[in-house]
């Protein structure tokens, strides 16, 4: 069976998201950013770990994760990294001590989003951390931010996702130029080509069957898929 680790943000989380994380059930380790514990445990989800610096949990939420057990690991609030990414660290690091390397596991990002613009740097800020060199090692890095899914490939690795014909779907060199980008079950596929931060190509596909599941590859740099 494959092993997955969820890591839960902040946000109360959406019925997309609740379902993505109750389909990772039984999760190998459930990771809390700071308040994303409250929202779990609202959810019906038992995080295992609780990371961050714990300003925006709730004192119900520090009471149930002590007498739950939970594994909590504060930081000071002056940091330099996000809640999000010391979750993302603490994930990487409870499979490296549980495999030889993080490639027995997937990596799930469930997190809530209230309306678009709610936070845009916050949002921003995750959909960069799921690119980190360290999340490569996963055997597969995807997210259910509200109700927005996203799956990131890295190189070695191909995102396959099962959609609805006529889903809207896109691919975002997000973090910087990508080469040898191949895009296979989408109304315009695309192969071997190159993508650019700052240009809109892969914006707006469509899923062409519902029977064929579109994959998604890159050779050098990092995609983000986004089905909003």
């Amino acid at each position: 069976m494959p092993q997955v680790i969820v890591v839960v943000g902040g946000g109360a989380l959406s019925p997309a998201a609740v379902a993505a994380a109750e389909s990772a059930h039984p999760a190998t380790a459930i990771v809390a950013a700071d308040s994303g514990l409250d929202h779990a445990v609202a959810a019906g989800i038992a995080p295992t770990h609780l990371v961050g610096d714990l300003d925006s949990i709730s004192a119900h939420g520090r009471m149930w994760a002590y007498q739950h057990g939970v594994a909590i690991d504060e930081y000071p609030a002056d940091k330099d990294l996000t809640d999000t990414e010391l979750a993302l660290a603490e994930a990487t690091r409870f499979a490296a001590a549980t495999e030889a390397e993080a490639a027995g596991f997937d990596l799930l990002v469930v997190g809530g989003l209230q309306s678009p613009l709610d936070r845009l740097d916050h949002l921003l800020g995750t959909m960069l951390a799921l690119g980190a060199p360290s999340l490569a090692e996963f055997r597969s890095v995807r997210a259910v931010l509200g109700d927005t899914e996203l799956a990131v490939a890295h190189p070695g690795h191909t995102a396959r996702l099962s959609l609805d014909a006529g889903r809207t779907f896109s691919v975002v060199a997000l973090h910087g130029p990508c080469t040898g980008v191949t895009v296979q079950g989408g109304q315009w596929d695309l192969v071997d080509a190159e993508l650019s931060s700052t240009e809109a190509r892969g914006l707006s596909n469509l899923v062409k069957e519902s029977t064929v599941p579109v994959t998604v590859s890159v050779e050098s740099g990092v995609l983000t898929v986004v089905v909003p």
